[in-house]
């Protein structure tokens, strides 16, 4: 499974990322240290899905919107040590409970946290997507540009068909993909040539 990579390969961008956990993150509002606490919570709620996934016994993501956003803001006062062991050990669960489901309990029926019922393959999916972009949004040097076409190609496209009403663009897959993705880029046009009107943040 491909997103399984890119789970491992964004893992390993955002782990050589965490050695610097002083300053802003680029994502308004959030510190380096949200975004860490954030991906480790991540890896917590999705083994809640992958456990669903195995056992038949719902345990959803978040208990709350609320106590999610609770979270990520307690986490983020942790010393850079604690967060750096959090992520460490949320990711290798997250990885290890992944490699005991079956292929029949891959297909399990399980609820993301907006509330959709997908699949159990999506996890990887949904966890490639945080530790790739959050790479990017610790603001540690990681751009667009260093993720892999596949994965890039892949969530242009998973954001157009969240978003809907995405224009047709002109511009580097690297420089369009963060376009999508109300992340900083460089030189994108619409067919016709003008520049792209800046899109909110995704994800």
């Amino acid at each position: 499974m491909r997103a399984r990579e890119w789970v491992t390969e964004g893992t390993a961008l955002c782990r050589k990322a965490l050695v610097n956990l002083d300053g802003p993150s680029l994502l308004p509002g959030w510190t380096r240290q949200h975004v860490a606490a954030h991906l480790s919570l991540n890896a917590e709620a999705l083994s809640n899905l992958v456990h669903w996934a195995r056992t038949g016994e719902e345990r959803p993501m978040y208990s709350s919107p609320n106590q999610r956003t609770t979270d990520i803001e307690a986490g983020a006062l942790r010393p850079p040590d604690d967060l750096r062991a959090w992520f460490d050990e949320s990711a290798r669960k997250l990885s290890d409970a992944m490699d005991k489901l079956t292929a029949e309990q891959w297909h399990s029926p399980v609820r993301t946290a907006q509330g959709r019922q997908v699949p159990a393959t999506e996890i990887v999916w949904l966890r490639s997507r945080e530790v790739m972009v959050h790479a990017v949004d610790l603001g540690t040097g990681v751009t667009f540009a260093d993720l892999p076409t596949d994965f890039l190609e892949t969530l242009s496209q998973d954001i157009r068909n969240k978003r809907g009403n995405a224009p047709e663009l002109r511009g580097t897959l690297p420089n369009t993909t963060a376009y999508l993705a109300g992340r900083p880029y460089t030189t994108v046009h619409t067919l016709e040539g003008t520049p792209a009107e800046p899109l909110p943040p995704w994800l």
